[in-house]
This record gives structure tokens, sequence and C-alpha cells, in this order.
């Protein structure tokens, strides 16, 4: 059985920087801060991380407060159900998203897959995002959160053990992919062992991906086939 994790934003969908605009908005109405500042990037972190590495640029007092990270993350989703619906801005599945989760599902029921989630968002973004691209949050079987760690590395033990929970049984590293655009989701599952593919509909490119020394690199997930010969699967 092979556990595939996929991260959300840039590798399953694009939410149109829906997710910035809500996250600034956050910042700038519940802290005072001047929000998401030009040039920061968002991708490969988690949200909590993102909240407290711009309250600490913007001069608040507690950056590191978990009840004021997590009060400004309330705050984001609300605003990103409204950005969602905002006209003029589009929610899409990157490219061969819906064809390759389609074809995971009778994998997934012959036991030969699990498909699960291993992303920066918390749990109330990423099922918005999801439902709002028509992939769907109840779709994974697993996941691991923005919540449950501080950095993006803190999450692949989170997941595995939930998968191991919800299988009744051990899963290794050895067992697990991780599919993302970014370094850090490369970089993410080295210390459990697990392997990468790394998928350039974010923000880096092909050669950037193959630098990191991911096992699988691809422009697109289009090619659903040469995808699940990949993974072995």
């Amino acid at each position: 059985m092979k556990l595939l994790l996929f991260d959300i934003d840039g590798t399953l969908l694009s939410t149109d920087g829906a997710g910035r605009r809500a996250i600034h908005r956050a910042l700038v109405d519940r802290a005072g801060t001047p929000g998401v500042l030009p040039g920061y990037r968002l991708d490969g972190k988690t949200d909590p991380q993102i909240v407290r590495e711009l309250l600490a640029e913007g001069g608040h007092a507690s950056p590191d407060d978990r009840s004021v990270i997590e009060d400004i993350c309330a705050r984001y989703v609300s605003n990103l159900r409204e950005e969602l619906k905002r006209p003029g801005y589009v929610t899409r599945a990157m490219p061969g998203v819906p064809a390759l989760l389609q074809a995971l599902e009778p994998l997934e029921r012959s036991g030969d897959a699990m498909v699960g989630l291993l992303t920066g968002n918390v749990v109330g973004g990423a099922e918005l995002k999801l439902n709002a691209a028509g992939i769907g949050f109840d779709r994974f079987a697993v996941g691991a959160f923005g919540l449950d760690g501080h950095h993006r590395p803190d999450l692949p033990p989170v997941a595995l053990a939930r998968a191991a929970e919800r299988l009744g049984r051990a899963v290794t590293g050895s067992d697990t992919w991780i599919i993302g655009d970014t370094p850090a989701d490369v970089a993410c599952g080295r210390p459990v062992g697990a392997r990468a593919l790394a998928v350039a509909t974010g923000s880096y490119r092909v050669p950037d991906l193959e630098a990191t020394g991911a096992d699988l690199v691809f422009a697109d997930l289009s090619d659903t086939q040469r995808v699940l010969e990949g993974l072995g699967l």
C-alpha cells in the first residue's frame, strides 16, 4: 500500500490569489500589521508560520502567541470564504488533477493506495479551497494541516500516524509519496524517508524542482498513466 500525500495550493489547485488576499485582511484587521508584505512568499509554508513571520516583520508585540495566531487564522478562513466568491476570480483544479484522482479511486478501493493531504493550510481553509475547485475535501482519507505543526517538516509524522490509525497498522516513510510544487514539499519528507514527486504548476519551474533532488518531477499531472507508473501503481 502506498500513501500519497498531496499539497493543495499550486499542486491540486489555484485560488487566483484568494488566500493571499484573505490572510492580508486578517492581519490588518485583527493585528494592525501591514499585512502581507511585498515580495513575501507564502508557498511552502504553513498558515500559522506565515502569520507568525508576518507578525514579527510587522512589529507585533507577541508574534509567537498561539492564541493570537489561531485568532488570525480563524479570521483568515472567514475572509477566504468571501474571497472565493469574489466576481472575476476563479478557483480551478490544476491540469490533470481530476483525472489522476479519479484514476486513484479503484486503487484505494483495492487497498493499493491511500490518498491524503499534507498541506500548510488550516483545516477550514483546505476544505473551502478544495470544495471551490470541485475536488472535495471529503475525497481525502487522511491529512496533516497547518495547525498540526510549526513548520512543514512537522507534518509528515502526523500524516503517517493518522494513516496508521485508520489502517490499523504501521505506515512507514518508505510507503509514502509527498506530492507538491515547492522545494519545501520535497524536503519535508526526507526525515521520515518519504519520496517526493514535484510538479511545476506553482511558482517553481522544472529545473528548480529537479535541483531539489525530488524522486520525480513533472511539468504538470496531465499524463495520468506516466504519473501512476512513476509512483509504482
